[in-house]
């Protein structure tokens, strides 16, 4: 039995985000660490306080991603797979 290509299309878009997410925030990680390293002045503090404010800002991230996934608003329909 065949999957329909709209769910393919949306397991496709969902491992995409996925990715995408964990990339940035792989960058966003080393940014912050950095930052509160500059401002703690201990390694320890500024690793804790950069996973634990990324830990959030993925899920959000990746929530914010999916919900916009629903809007229609500036989609070429034309363009779509």
């Amino acid at each position: 039995m065949d999957t329909p290509l709209l769910s393919r299309s949306a397991l496709q878009a969902r491992r995409r985000a996925i990715v995408k997410t964990l990339c940035y925030r792989l960058v966003m990680v080393l940014i912050t660490v950095t930052i509160a390293f500059a401002v703690v002045g201990d390694v320890g503090d500024a690793i804790n306080i950069g996973l634990a404010a990324n830990v959030l800002k993925t899920g959000t991230y990746y929530l914010y991603e999916r919900a916009w996934d629903h809007v229609a608003w500036g989609v070429d329909p034309s363009r779509s797979a």
